[in-house]
């Protein structure tokens, strides 16, 4: 069997594939790729048995049809450098051999039987879907992973919660001190339905959208996922479990309201964060009047740091504490020019929240207050 295709084209494909195959596998065949041609176009996939990423090529020339598997590490670094060029494959299923051949060389690997490689777990008949614009699971991606968990006690909150009801899909992420919820009213079904999709996976998708239009279809039961997008499909396991009720932590009033300048408030808490103490990270917050102030202190290292800026606020003078990482990772996932920080007392959460909403939707990020010493 024999194929010829574009080296970039290839590289890019593999590129992305690799990011799904762990370092370390239980079944070496999944340190592979998968080649499967049929009809001159190239189907590639790769799994670490949990999640399986498939994509497509077309060819410039092929002379039949087949399948075989291949080592990840070695192809990647051999096609990594080539410049634009044809790249021809010369597979011999019998010997388990494929000769790749390029402008100024040549270099043989083993390869594998692909029949060993093993399967997706099949979508139920009675999956439910959801259609969902590229650029706007992406921007939802990248506002909610950062809040995930890394909790082995409560794996449901170790994903990105999908909830479909009657009047949006709600996305949502939260690791008990901090949550994103974010509300998409273009999409509603009569059929409520949810699912939590894990890190790894969103972290792919992180990596895949956004760089193109059209639509990502995906098709979910209860226990996994198949999400098509572009020229590709992600099929992975969803977290089991129940996700906890996220809107009954969501304070419905909190009047004290503080309007600040994003970039402002960003770079000071990056300036007096690396002087909070290690163990707690606090940033206390005190606003009055139209002065935002910032202190960090850490006394056993007898380092102290102060910054004021101005805002808007109508409410009682405030103190309250909150976690300076934590707060900057929030503040990083905007891309608006001011912030609104709603408060009720120091002992009650934060609600932070972009000065314009995205259109058709609406973004609410919760952190929870720290202790601090009035």
């Amino acid at each position: 069997m024999r194929f010829t295709l574009s080296s970039t084209a290839l590289s890019a494909k593999l590129n992305a594939l690799s990011r799904v195959i762990n370092s370390k596998n239980a079944l070496p065949i999944l340190g592979d790729f998968v080649f499967e041609i049929k009809d001159n176009v190239l189907y590639l996939t790769a799994s670490d048995s949990e999640n399986m990423m498939k994509t497509q090529m077309q060819l410039t020339e092929s002379d039949g049809n087949g399948r075989f598997a291949i080592g990840n590490h070695d192809l990647l670094e051999a096609v990594k450098g080539f410049s634009e060029q044809p790249i021809t494959f010369d597979v011999n299923l019998d010997q388990r051999t494929v000769k790749i051949s390029y402008q100024n060389g040549l270099f043989s690997l083993p390869i594998d039987n692909a029949d060993e490689f093993p399967m997706a777990q099949p979508i139920s008949e009675y999956a439910k879907t959801i259609t969902i614009p590229n650029a706007i699971l992406a921007e939802n991606i990248n506002r909610t992973i950062f809040a995930t968990a890394q909790d082995e006690l409560r794996p449901v909150m170790n994903g990105i919660y999908f909830d479909l009801t009657a009047d949006c899909l709600a996305v949502v992420a939260s690791d008990g001190h901090k949550l994103v919820r974010n509300k998409i009213f273009t999409i509603k079904s009569d059929e409520p339905a949810a699912f939590i999709l894990p890190k790894k996976p969103s972290n792919l998708l992180k990596n895949l959208l956004g760089k193109d239009g059209g639509d990502v279809v995906i098709r979910f039961d209860d226990r996994n996922a198949e999400i098509n997008y572009g020229d590709g499909t992600i099929q992975c396991r969803l977290i089991e479990g129940r996700y906890p009720n996220y809107n009954g932590v969501i304070p419905q009033s909190n009047p004290n309201e503080i309007r600040v300048d994003r970039l402002t408030l960003l770079a000071a808490l990056r300036r007096v964060q690396p002087f909070t103490n290690d163990s707690s990270n606090l940033v206390r917050f005190h606003v009055e009047g139209s002065t935002l102030q910032l202190d960090a202190e850490d006394y056993d290292f007898a380092k102290t740091a102060t910054e004021r800026m101005t805002c808007e606020y109508n409410g009682q003078p405030m103190s309250i504490g909150f976690k300076g990482a934590a707060f900057i990772e929030v503040l990083s996932t905007f891309d608006c020019p001011d912030v609104v920080i709603q408060l009720a007392d120091p002992s009650r959460a934060g609600l932070v929240l972009p000065s314009e909403q995205p259109t058709n939707q609406d973004v609410l990020m919760l952190l929870m207050p720290m202790l601090i010493n009035q």
